[in-house]
């Protein structure tokens, strides 16, 4: 018998399988696992974001602006040593306001973030 030799076959070749990649994360984004919440955790989770929330949401309420004030008339003054705020609160003062309270308007009037006074600055003063 006379041997008879075969033509190799060529066969179509498979793309090799995906081989799964370890992530960075030994299980998952949070390292949590295969971790689910439960009913009672979403309840939690739900509560805390809007504990979180309310405070955010109520100052927005607060953010309305407020109407300009009446007019004052009022003159520019320079501070002669030994004036103060306290000075000027008291000459303009009525009988029953608070010193405090108009020694107060007088620092807003003339944006002042302190009750000290420099010698020789101009200050707006209410005319009593």
């Amino acid at each position: 018998m006379a041997a008879t030799l075969a033509a190799p076959v060529s066969r179509p070749t498979r793309p090799a399988p995906a081989v799964a990649r370890a992530s960075s994360a030994p299980h998952g984004l949070l390292g949590l696992g295969g971790l689910r919440l439960t009913g009672r955790g979403r309840v939690v989770t739900a509560f805390l974001a809007a504990l979180v929330c309310a405070p955010l949401v109520s100052l927005g309420a607060q953010a309305a602006a407020s109407s300009p004030g009446e007019p004052v008339e009022v003159r520019v003054h320079t501070v002669a040593p030994g004036e103060t705020l306290w000075g000027f609160a008291q000459e303009i003062a009525g009988p029953r306001e608070d010193v405090r309270d108009v020694v107060a308007d007088l620092r807003e009037l003339n944006e002042l973030g302190s009750a000290a006074l420099q010698v020789g600055q101009t200050i707006l003063v209410p005319v009593a």
